[in-house]
């Protein structure tokens, strides 16, 4: 019979023992119901169960534990039943016992009524006790027990005579392999592993030390070692006679007798493989002495690097054995040292660096041994990319002895390393010898070709080795510490900074004599690919490339070839490209972090700033710009790579997707240069015909394909300025939003990374792209937002598809259940702006379907409204699942929403929902006679009536009272009264505020009354007004604000200087005939209610306040000019309500006149198109480009310089906002739309406004600084609950005064200020 199966570990776990008499037996005992046929049959079958089992008996401790799984095998082997044995043997046995077996069923049931009892079990134990008794059953037993011993016999001769065969041919194909080292692999040292042993006694291992002395004749010496390795090695290592038996062996390893050698080397090997831990320190300290003793001594010829190495020679053969058995050990070692004491590992690092550090000077043939090899050579030709090393370094425990005695003692080791490499670098400055390409040396080696090696080759194989070693040495402190070094022949000591200029260097050289210019990831052995493994390895840990890459020194050299290239406009040879890619990519890792993003955008300590010098970041952009528009002579009309462009791209994008990188690479206009390549691209693949199946397409396909992927490439990159506000702004005036948003959906539903740099995935770009009305309705078109819609509505109606359906799924106990939390949070985030809430709802009324189908899933915001949140209708009740698990989310949802008070004017205005609320509140009450009225008291009407106390209340932190959502235990879960209409109950109304009367400050009274024709007012006014904020904040207010900004906005408006935009001509000429949106009417009544509040207005206040909306919107209508849009926000004019001339209407009292003429005076400064968001909607100020884009200067300026110096200041905010897929630019541009309304107490909005007019437009950045700096704590918190949109957007700010941060900002502004006015003041280009 053929075996094809390896029977090895299973038979040879019982050849020792008597099968039949045990493991077999119980094995067929347990096989005892299968059939018996011919032995041909049977055998394959067997084999195919032995196999199937073979890893499980292999895995047993013991043949007691193996024994176990075969008995138990039916019960623990959910494939028994599936095996061929056993179905073949279940046909036997209703063949041989069916009979039986039908006879007794019929007996025993005949009978069931006197003898058994009651249960099935009792009858099929009964049957098969009688089946067993019957003769049948015995014969069957006694013919398959018969004939499987048969079976199992032939098995194991066939086993046998199998490894017979395969010893035989092992033998045959080592004396075959004997001449060729590559091959050999020690295998006398892996062969004694299978001998067995001969114990010995103190007195005959003494009788063996006798014969082992050199003074003995070779057969006596030789005998003895043979005698020698059929030993327990640790019976000779532990013996009396050690110590002598150690020089004996020793001796024996330098005979040149081959014999006595390998017997040595081999009792060697086996104390290795089975001896203790101090048996095998004893062993390797030996033979690594015995190793230097050769290298020292004048008795062993080595080769010289003149004549190269033979590996054929016997005595090369020899050596590399020994070496290859210490390389063995060496990297085996370190699995297990750290069990042992220190000096045990200390005893092998010093005699293995001891080895290595022997140098010619140190030998005894010094005079004539310049060109000899050293052990390094031989180590490093086994063992090329020194990975003993990278083991011994990896483990604390062993490297701080490494490092320790290769500082204090075997320096030179080091030294030695960097001098190879120095003198690698200058041989190929001025030759090339062809051997920086180990790649096909290394296919020689393992073929069993490679025979012999030239100096040259042997050169650079100790260069690739030391090359290795170094950059293990790099990646430690305690490595670092080692430099700087003496090289001979060299005046200045080598730097560690030294040696990574060298090795980049290194790199630029090495593409001269790359094959065909090029150097393929595969060629492991290159210098390029060597170095660019550890400049990589030094990227990847922040300790190594603060202290190794970022030096400007270091980019510098990465970027010689790049200044050369744009200073003297040579040619862009093609051989040239794989060097600046592997420049690119290390550069991308460098911009990748902070500090090395501030070292290319600013240098090191600033230097390019101060000097005026371009910075990298600068040059790489330059470069980028050159290379993507063509610019870049080259030969052969061949363009520049796909793979260049893609890498300088990414480089240039890990430095715009920050906004300080964007600040900087703004002047060289990249977006238009990558949307120009990115649209001719895509023309360039919309020409290529398709290719055709069986036609010779090949290079068709392949410029098909190409074009692609540079296609897809640009348009990844151009994707990612929507990172921050102000490239989101470029990327829109690019005209390719749409098919970037398209793009990262289609990335974002793989669940696809952005890139390899990032650590986030698309979350917080998609958040940014919201913001605005463009961005989301490019999400809408692309899908991303029905995708959403649909994911929500599986989550909470129709469960996972592969949820198993044994246990009911548990009812929800939050609000907002773990399972949708996610969906949750990107409604959040989608639906954060008022814009792009209007871009989806606006003008758009809800289905209100008579019926609802169960298949109907909703795919749009407005579906969410009318399915979740307004149900006023039993069909939207029954039409869902779980009904308040659904709803609740919904009115969650609408709660967030309703903290932009545009929004909420937005819903009321369309969909009524207060009404419907209230209503909802009406219909939720007891049907009792004892007390009729009363309502239902849960989650549902609970959330209802926070929102409808939150829609009607205005007012900062302390003035007004929101109740609760969270019902308490006990009889009274919720002691808040609940309502069906409105006015609110008078428990949430706090008692109205007095009109503030202010004991005026002598000093600002008198500067106010002396404003006329006064040179340095303003600055006294600015210094006056800082002052009394400092000690006295609360005397701004009231008529003192009143009268401090008239007066500063009078004296700015009057100065021509100050005036940035054309004044507002007040005519009140057919005004009133204008009219106002319902939006306007419904926010009027939110003003007037908050004023009243605070007892600034009187009840007949919004009829003024209307006309001065009506004002206002005439002085808009004035200055916008007419566009083309999609876009209905940009329909027409403002959409959402004038909350800053509502607070000047507070701040005036009431008096509409007054109020009116600050805003003309006002509407003339800068800072009127950051505080007044109406004042440039759609305006002639700004570029027809930025008009279109529907991007408000508040976004892309204000918020964009908020995130700039949140990641600088605040940094641990910024990283909150990151990692929550959230941006502060969206909270920010909430908080200034609405003017802080129901986040700050009134005193505070107009302190807000004062330092805005009064000490600078740039103080709204500021501003937003200080709130979140006075959150920072909260923000943590609520990072790690993961509701911090919910939190920001929730809760008022507790707690801030502007007063308290007002020197924070100050030290802001000196920072800052040139740089946000001066671009603040770029608005109109």
């Amino acid at each position: 019979m053929r075996s094809g199966v390896d029977y090895t570990v299973f038979f040879s776990l019982f050849r020792g023992q008597k099968v039949e008499e045990t493991l077999y037996e119980s094995f067929l005992n347990k096989m005892s119901q299968l059939p018996t046929k011919v032995e041909a049959e049977l055998q394959p079958l067997l084999g195919q169960l032995l196999k199937s089992i073979k890893e499980r008996i292999t895995a047993a401790p013991s043949v007691e534990c193996a024994e176990e799984i075969l008995l138990h095998l039916e019960e623990t082997d959910e494939n028994f039943h599936n095996y061929e044995l056993v179905k073949y043997l279940r046909n036997y046995i209703d063949t041989a016992l069916g009979s039986v077996i039908e006879e007794e069923t019929e007996k025993c049931t005949s009978a069931e009524g006197r003898s058994l009892g009651s249960g099935q079990d009792t009858l099929v134990q009964q049957v098969t006790r009688k089946t067993r008794e019957s003769e049948e059953y015995k014969e069957m037993m006694q013919s398959l027990k018969s004939t499987m011993m048969i079976v199992v016999e032939s098995l194991i001769n066939k086993f046998e005579e199998d490894q017979l065969k395969k010893e035989e041919l092992h033998r045959k194909k080592t004396r075959e392999q004997h001449t060729s080292y590559c091959m050999d692999s020690c295998s006398d040292s892996g062969s004694s592993f299978n001998q067995s042993y001969t114990f010995m006694n103190q007195e005959q291992l003494q009788i063996i030390v006798g014969k082992l002395d050199p003074s003995q004749p070779k057969e006596i010496r030789r005998e003895a070692l043979q005698s020698l390795c059929c030993a327990p090695p640790s019976d000779v290592l532990n013996c009396e006679c050690w110590i002598t038996l150690r020089k004996h062996l020793a001796t024996a390893l330098s005979d040149p007798d081959p014999i006595l050698s390998d017997r040595s080397l081999r009792f060697y090997a086996k104390t290795f493989a089975s001896s203790t831990f101090s048996a095998t320190r004893d062993t390797y300290t030996s033979l690594a002495s015995h190793l230097e003793s050769c290298f020292m001594s004048h008795q062993s010829s080595f080769p010289t690097l003149s004549a190269g190495v033979d590996i054929t020679n016997p005595e090369v053969i020899r050596l590399l054995k020994k070496f290859r058995l210490l390389n063995e050990f060496q990297k085996e070692v370190p699995s297990f040292w750290i069990r042992q004491p220190e000096k045990f590992m200390e005893e092998i690092v010093e005699s293995t660096l001891s080895l290595l550090s022997v140098t010619h000077e140190q030998s005894f043939r010094a005079e004539s041994s310049y060109h000899v090899l050293k052990p390094v050579h031989f180590l490093a030709l086994l063992d090329t990319k020194a990975s003993w090393f990278n083991k011994w370094m990896h483990g604390y425990y062993s490297r701080t002895v490494v490092l320790r005695l290769l500082e204090t003692k075997y320096k030179s080791l080091i030294t030695a390393a960097v001098r190879q490499c120095l003198d690698y670098f200058d041989s190929r400055s001025t030759e090339d010898d062809g051997t920086d390409n180990l790649c096909a040396m290394q296919n020689q080696i393992t073929n069993g070709r490679r025979m012999y090696y030239t100096g040259h080759e042997l050169q650079y194989i100790y260069f690739v080795h030391s090359l290795c070693l170094l950059g293990r040495l790099l990646m430690y402190t305690d490595g670092r510490k080692l430099f700087p070094i003496k090289v001979k022949n060299r005046k200045e000591l080598v730097s560690l900074v030294d040696l990574l200029v060298l090795l980049i260097q290194m790199m630029y050289q090495n593409h001269k004599s790359s094959q065909n210019g090029k150097t393929t990831q595969g060629d492991s052995f290159a210098p390029a690919n060597l170095v660019m493994e550890i400049l990589r390895m030094l990227c990847g840990r922040k300790e190594c490339a603060t202290e190794c890459l970022y030096r400007s020194i270091i980019i510098d050299s990465l970027l010689f070839p790049i200044s050369t290239l744009l200073k003297e406009d040579q040619m862009l040879v093609a051989c040239f490209e794989t060097a600046l890619i592997n420049a690119a990519d290390i550069l991308a890792r460098i911009a990748s972090t902070d500090r090395g993003l501030l070292l290319l955008l600013f240098g090191e300590n600033n230097k390019d700033a101060a000097s005026n010098c371009p910075s990298a970041a600068q040059i790489i952009a330059e470069f980028t710009k050159r290379l993507l528009d063509g610019e870049f002579p080259t030969l052969a009309s061949t363009e520049p790579s796909t793979a260049l462009k893609g890498a300088f791209i990414f480089v240039c994008r890990q430095i715009y997707n920050t906004c300080e990188g964007l600040d900087v690479l703004m002047p060289y206009g990249l977006h238009e240069s990558i949307s120009k390549a990115w649209k001719k691209a895509r023309l360039l693949s919309e020409r290529i015909p398709t290719p055709v199946a069986g036609n010779e397409s090949d290079s068709t396909a392949r410029e098909l394909q190409n074009t692609m992927i540079l296609e897809e490439m640009l348009l990844d990159n151009l994707l990612n300025f929507a990172a921050t506000p102000k490239g989101l702004l470029l990327l829109q005036r690019t005209g390719a939003l749409n098919e970037c948003v398209i793009y990262m959906f289609s990335r974002f539903t793989k669940k696809l990374q952005v890139s390899k740099c990032e650590k986030f995935g698309y979350g917080v770009m998609v958040t940014q792209v919201a913001a605005t009305a463009p961005g989301i309705v490019a999400l809408q078109s692309s899908g991303f937002i029905k995708a959403l819609v649909m994911e929500l509505w599986s989550v909470l109606e129709c469960g996972r598809d592969d949820a198993r359906m044994i246990n009911p799924k548990p009812t929800p106990v939050e609000p907002i259940d773990r399972s949708c939390q996610k969906s949750f949070l990107a409604l959040v985030n989608l639906l954060s702006s008022f814009c792009a809430a209007y871009e989806l709802i606006g003008n758009m009324p809800l289905p209100n379907k008579a019926a609802y189908s169960l298949r109907e899933v909703p795919t749009s915001i407005v579906d969410v409204i009318d399915r979740l949140i307004i149900m006023n209708s039993n069909a939207k009740i029954h039409s869902l699942f779980n009904y308040e698990h659904s709803h609740m989310f919904g009115v969650r949802l609408l709660t967030v929403m309703c903290c932009n008070l545009d929004i909420v004017l937005l819903l009321e205005s369309q969909y009524h929902v207060s009404e419907i609320l209230l209503n909802a509140q009406k219909e939720n009450v007891r049907e009792s006679l004892e007390n009729p009225g009363d309502f239902i008291i849960d989650g549902l009407s609970v959330e209802r009536n926070h929102i409808l106390v939150r829609m009607n209340l205005i007012g900062g932190p302390s003035e007004r009272v929101l109740p609760p959502r969270v019902l308490q235990k006990g009889n009274d879960p919720y002691h808040w009264p609940l309502f069906s209409s409105y006015p609110l109950p008078e428990c949430y109304l706090r008692e109205p505020l007095k009109k503030p009367s202010v004991k005026q400050d002598h000093e600002l009274s008198k500067l106010l009354k002396n404003s006329e024709n006064q040179t340095g007012w303003l600055e006294n006014c600015k210094n006056q007004f800082h002052k009394i904020m400092k000690s006295k904040p609360d005397a701004i207010k009231g008529s003192i604000l009143v009268e401090l900004l008239e007066k500063v906005v009078g004296h700015l408006s009057d100065n021509p200087s100050h005036c940035f935009f054309r004044p507002y001509e007040v005519s009140d000429s057919n005004v009133k005939r204008l009219g106002l949106s319902l939006i306007q009417q419904l926010g009027i009544k939110v003003v007037v209610r908050y004023g009243k509040f605070l007892g600034l207005l009187k009840d007949d206040s919004d009829q003024e306040l209307a006309i001065l909306l009506m004002h206002c919107e005439r002085f808009m209508k004035q200055q916008q000019t007419t566009i083309s849009s999609s876009l209905c926000c940009l329909r027409g004019g403002y959409v959402g309500h004038d909350w800053f001339a509502s607070t000047a209407f507070l701040i005036m009292s009431g008096d509409g006149e007054r109020t009116l003429k600050f805003l003309q005076q006002f509407s003339s400064l800068l800072a009127s198109a950051f505080l007044w968001l109406p004042r440039l909607h759609t305006s002639i100020h700004l570029s027809v480009e930025n008009a279109e884009s529907g991007i408000h200067p508040v976004y892309s300026c204000t918020a964009y310089y908020i995130e700039m110096l949140l990641k600088t200041e605040v940094p641990l905010v910024f990283s909150a906002f990151r990692m929550s897929g959230f941006t502060p630019s969206q909270i920010c541009q909430h908080w200034l739309a609405q003017c802080f309304w129901n986040y700050l107490n009134w005193t505070e909005i107009g302190h807000y406004i004062a330092i805005c007019i009064i000490l600078g437009p740039d103080y709204q950045v500021y501003m937003c600084i200080a709130l979140l700096k006075h959150l920072e704590q909260e923000i943590l918190h609520h990072m790690q609950t993961q509701d911090l949109q919910v939190f920001l957007k929730e809760e008022a700010i507790h707690g801030f005064q502007v007063s308290s941060y007002l020197d924070f900002m100050t030290n802001l502004e000196n920072s800052y200020r040139t740089t946000i006015l001066t671009e603040m003041e770029n608005i109109k280009s």
